[in-house]
């Protein structure tokens, strides 16, 4: 809050104008109060972002959270490598492998199951946040839970993850991994004396920095955290992401290579203008792709919850229809990167596009809605890699991979509606610059075609199911666009402090007996002045008309302590005072040396430049036409003018 102290304009009880608002002003036309120069508008305090020192502390104690986040994440890849050996191929290694490879197909029909019985067991005795593919959970974390993390969460959800898809799991490591990483920065924060954003900035930059290291795409992450997680674009919480995903980053390159994760396509410079054509085609594809794999999430949740079991045996159901699902496709089980690699580079067949297209999606979507652990980002490389050379298959060739390369983007795009972290996770995880534009194309169709036809990604529906909003348009506050000097009103009538509480009870009661409310009753704060003119505190109308005429105190001692605000702060500085004090009504006053009370602003200001933003979103004009109209002639003292 400023400072209290003001000297009045004068220190006349006259009554001034009504207290009303101006009328809107055009935002690149701000009304000036009379005799301002231009030197006084532009103000030192306004810039285009607002940082605190306290941005580099933040950022420091990144460091140590991307760095631990990524030994977190290559530790989570190498469990699940050491369990899928363990269930499939009956040996002790960390080595690749694949639930495919076993020599017993009996086993991929009770690994998945025995793995869900795994799972059940630890959500319900040791922590039912566990269930699920992490993101949700993570922003279910930021919106309610003041961004705090349990910390038996930090270690069983990668525990849960890398049994589920160790044990031939349709899914991925990144959402545990995300709530993994999101759960270190957490941790970290709870130890510390820090504000809820700044533990949440260090929540999301954990999250950012598993990501980043699981995938070897640290810009990706960082869109990721902007697009789904920080619910700003603000540098008290970039600058903490874009650190913990570059130390993650870093830190992975000798643990797991800094090769792309998957072959590229070899999209040739140059492409002829009908596959830009087709790249449309493809986008609405999987944009209706995306509907569908949601729609059968959510049937699958809410099929689960009519069963009278308890939630515990879900995901063994779960994991029995991920057996039979690979018993007919046992490529779809797992992680299947390798499966990824061979659709982005041309090399899969027919019967792997099929069995890929329609197993991986039904298993995936079917044994999610059980609440078992695993992300989705992966599922869906495949299922948008194997839609997009199902493709391939009828539309005209231009590299191997490439319709399948932006198919992956375009689904997604569509699933998780964040089309600019599809486009570049597809460029950082092949490294394919010639396919930016199709990929531009094909995702921004599948996004438009998601955000028309379904209210909420499979991200996010759950959250709603809980009973909780969440909007994913950003935008500037509009109080952030107009300054105090725009809207405020003048304030004309101020009060001695000498004068007596009675007296001034008397004197308004009196002119609301006239019937004049129009002058000394308009104004509902007056400011109170010492005999020296500084400013000693303020009253409002409804105190001293409700007074008592007989009342001898003085209005110095009646008077509240003055919350102030300054000409050329932002509506959005003032919403936030008003409402750390509990007011409606602010003084303005000068920044000069001997600062005057210069008015009054309230909350029916805040309304009118809320209102301003609201005729400019929703009123429809036409600004040029092609008429040619007639020369108005105006009549003026001396003769006709051109008008």
């Amino acid at each position: 809050m400023s400072s209290s102290t003001a000297a009045p304009p004068s220190q006349s009880d006259a009554p001034s104008q009504p207290e009303t608002p101006p009328a809107p002003a055009a935002p690149d036309a701000p009304a000036r109060r009379a005799g301002a120069h231009l030197s006084e508008l532009k103000s030192p305090h306004l810039g285009d972002f607002h940082v605190e020192p306290r941005v580099l502390l933040i950022s420091a104690l990144a460091v140590p959270v991307g760095a631990v986040a990524a030994l977190v994440a290559a530790g989570l890849l190498k469990l699940i490598a050491l369990i899928t050996n363990l269930s499939f191929l009956g040996r002790l290694a960390f080595g690749t492998a694949t639930p495919a490879d076993t020599t017993h197909r009996w086993l991929l029909l009770i690994m998945p199951v025995a793995g869900g019985l795994i799972i059940g067991l630890m959500a319900r005795y040791g922590s039912e946040k566990i269930r699920g593919h992490g993101m949700p959970e993570a922003i279910e974390s930021i919106l309610v839970g003041g961004s705090r993390v349990q910390p038996r969460v930090a270690a069983l959800k990668p525990a849960s993850a890398a049994i589920s898809i160790g044990t031939g799991g349709p899914f991925g490591a990144e959402g545990p991994i995300i709530m993994t990483g999101g759960a270190i920065g957490s941790l970290l924060a709870q130890f510390l004396r820090v504000t809820t954003d700044e533990r949440k900035a260090l929540l999301v930059a954990g999250s950012a920095a598993g990501m980043a290291a699981t995938f070897n795409a640290p810009l990706a992450s960082i869109l990721l955290a902007v697009e789904l997680l920080l619910f700003e674009w603000r540098p008290r919480s970039y600058l903490p992401v874009a650190v913990a995903a570059v130390t993650a980053t870093l830190v992975r390159g000798p643990l797991l290579g800094t090769k792309p994760l998957f072959g590229g396509a070899h999209v040739p410079s140059h492409i002829d203008l009908p596959a830009y054509g087709l790249c449309l085609v493809s986008g609405a594809v999987a944009g209706l792709l995306a509907l569908g794999a949601t729609a059968l999430v959510y049937f699958s949740e809410d099929t689960f919850a009519k069963l009278r079991i308890h939630w515990m045996w879900w995901p063994a159901i779960g994991g029995l229809i991920i057996g039979v699902g690979g018993l007919f496709e046992p490529r779809a089980l797992g992680v299947g990167y390798d499966v990824i690699d061979q659709l982005l580079t041309g090399h899969a067949t027919v019967g792997l596009i099929v069995g890929i297209l329609v197993v991986k999606t039904l298993i995936w979507g079917l044994s999610l809605g059980s609440g078992t652990s695993g992300g989705v980002l992966a599922p869906m490389f495949m299922v948008g890699g194997a839609l997009g050379a199902a493709e391939s298959l009828v539309f005209p060739h231009v590299s191997p991979g490439f319709w399948a390369l932006v198919s992956l983007a375009g689904v997604l795009g569509g699933v998780m509606r964040s089309p600019l972290t599809g486009i570049v996770f597809c460029l950082e995880l092949t490294h394919e610059m010639n396919a930016l534009i199709p990929m531009v194309i094909t995702a921004s169709a599948a996004y438009l075609l998601s955000v028309v036809l379904l209210k909420r990604s499979v991200l996010t529906e759950k959250i709603a199911r809980r009973g909780l909003h969440l909007t994913r348009e950003y935008s500037v506050d509009p109080l952030e666009l107009h300054l105090v000097r725009q809207l405020e009103t003048p304030a004309g009538v101020t009060f001695r402090s000498d004068r007596t509480g009675g007296e001034i009870t008397a004197l308004l009661r009196a002119a609301h007996d006239a019937g004049d409310p129009e002058e000394l009753l308009a104004q509902r704060l007056y400011p109170v002045l010492g005999t020296d003119g500084s400013l000693v505190g303020v009253v409002t109308r409804g105190t001293l008309i409700h007074g008592d005429p007989a009342d001898t105190t003085p209005l110095g001692e009646l008077a509240a302590p003055a919350v102030t605000a300054y000409p050329d702060e932002t509506l959005r500085l003032l919403a936030n005072r008003m409402a750390e004090h509990e007011v409606t009504r602010l003084l303005v006053v000068t920044r000069e040396e001997q600062p005057q009370v210069e008015g009054i602003i309230s909350l029916r200001h805040l309304l009118t430049a809320r209102r301003i933003d609201v005729h400019e979103e929703h009123h429809v004009e036409r600004v040029l036409s092609l008429r040619r109209k007639r020369a108005a002639t105006v009549v003026v003292a001396g003769g006709p003018a051109g008008g």
